[in-house]
């Protein structure tokens, strides 16, 4: 069994208990890591609390070097890194390359760069206003992007003088064991960074709890998040969510139909379905809803499920049996309501592994269970309307406002209902995803961002000084 990493040396769980990882493409165990406990977090947070004023009084060139130099051994080690991360939680091999390993590497570059370069004073009238680090960050991350979610909380974190506790999810956990080990082996100082695994009711809560935890950073479900957000309350922690969601794509009547359904399949579709921002709901002028339905089964049934590492697999399978079974439910639920299921389905695509075909429904329509609940799997609902304004009240219709898009046959329009509607980020006429700009939600979708200048503000308190 594999142990944790806490003050810069690699330790055993005081616990004494371990949890499996299944490799979701063969359902066999590959590996096992630490059931963490309280005093497992407790000796972390310490550790990151001592840490903490000589890793917040270095130079912000000094913190930027050791960033950087993980930043490249990242990318140096990315083949190795996307073959851990295609086994431990199932996405495609080509997938898990570019997106979940090269992605996260320039990210982490790029909060090299701002640990140098972004202000942290300024003056207004008789005072100097400046940022400070805000402590020790207690992050707890996911396991559907499990070195993308991370980069996005620690990179900051570190780059503005932060120490701290990461929690990554027990189901897919080997990236951050690979992150440690990147970072012990760039020399980043004891304490600064400490690895907690775990299931969430021990070692998140304890984060959440614990006092010398300034701030907890949290990605997952929405109803995890709230309990989250309550249980740091109780010492008045800072608090970052990014939450779910049920993002829409928009297709105005001039848009390009073949154009906007085939990227709108593929984002409903990235990583089986199993990201926060997938736009999991197109919405369609009556006019064209039959094209468009037509259009995105023929685009559907080009995704080919399979092994994550067998060429031409472009949907691997579900992280576990869990979340597989919990996608089937909603499939039911589909069509129990009245929708109409027009491609995929529950039956089983393979006679091993955690796979669901991709799925595709028409005749949704708005308060349906499948219309506004995050079912995080390839899972798409196509939704009529008649109006413009009817268009923009679908797509703000749910709790959530992660992301979203809108197609249309000039900029300026798209540019225009973009601009109505209540989500944290908009593709315009397919507009490419960039890991440089804030990302995160309006609504129930969550608190704060990630990535981007704003990403690293969350990361300080804000001082004035007055002459």
């Amino acid at each position: 069994m594999r142990q944790l990493y806490v003050n810069g040396a690699w330790t055993a769980s005081a616990s004494g208990e371990g949890v499996d990882v299944v490799n979701p493409a063969t359902e066999a165990v590959i590996d096992r890591v630490p059931a963490g406990s309280a005093s497992d977090v407790d000796a972390a947070a310490r550790a990151a609390r001592a840490a903490f004023p000589s890793w917040s009084g270095t130079a912000p060139a000094d913190r930027a070097k050791l960033l950087a130099a993980a930043a490249d051994l990242i990318r140096q080690r990315a083949p190795e890194l996307a073959r851990t991360i295609a086994t431990d939680m199932g996405a495609p091999y080509g997938f898990a390359l570019k997106v979940q390993t090269l992605m996260p590497a320039g990210v982490l570059a790029s909060y090299a760069q701002l640990a140098e370069s972004h202000p942290r004073e300024r003056r207004v009238g008789n005072s100097l206003v400046v940022k400070e680090p805000v402590g020790v960050v207690g992050a707890i991350t996911p396991w559907n992007y499990p070195l993308h979610q991370i980069v996005c909380k620690v990179a900051p974190a570190l780059a503005a003088g932060c120490t701290v506790v990461l929690k990554p999810s027990e189901v897919a956990p080997l990236a951050a064991y690979a992150l440690a080990e990147i970072f012990h082996e760039v020399g980043l100082p004891p304490g600064v960074f400490n690895l907690v695994s775990g299931v969430g009711p021990v070692v998140g809560e304890a984060i959440a709890t614990h006092p010398e935890i300034d701030m907890v950073s949290f990605t997952g479900s929405s109803a995890v998040g709230r309990r989250v957000a309550a249980l740091a309350s109780e010492t008045v922690k800072r608090v970052a969510l990014e939450l779910g969601g049920k993002s829409a794509t928009i297709i105005l009547p001039d848009a390009d139909l073949g154009a906007a359904v085939k990227v709108g399949v593929a984002n409903a579709f990235v990583n089986s379905g199993q990201t926060c921002s997938a736009l999991s709901r197109m919405i369609v002028h009556r006019d064209h809803y039959d094209t468009a339905v037509q259009l995105a089964v023929e685009a559907a049934r080009k995704y080919t499920v399979g092994d994550p590492f067998a060429e031409g697999t472009r949907l691997g399978p579900l992280v576990s049996e869990r979340q597989r079974d919990r996608v089937v439910r909603y499939i039911n639920r589909g069509q129990e309501e009245g929708a109409r299921l027009v491609t995929g389905g529950t039956e089983p695509p393979l006679e091993r592994g955690y796979y669901v075909e991709p799925t595709v429904f028409a005749g949704v329509e708005p308060g349906m269970t499948i219309e506004q609940e995050e079912i995080f799997g390839p899972v798409l609902s196509i939704i009529p309307y008649t109006s413009e304004d009817q268009a923009v009240a679908i797509a703000d219709g749910t709790p959530y406002g992660l992301s979203g898009a809108v197609w249309a046959g000039s900029e300026e329009r798209a540019v225009a209902v973009a601009r109505r509607l209540r989500t944290g980020q908009v593709s315009i006429n397919g507009g490419s995803f960039n890991p440089q700009a804030p990302f995160g939600g309006y609504k129930q979708s969550g608190l704060g961002r990630e990535l981007g200048e704003e990403g690293l503000e969350e990361y300080f308190e804000t001082k004035a000084l007055q002459f």
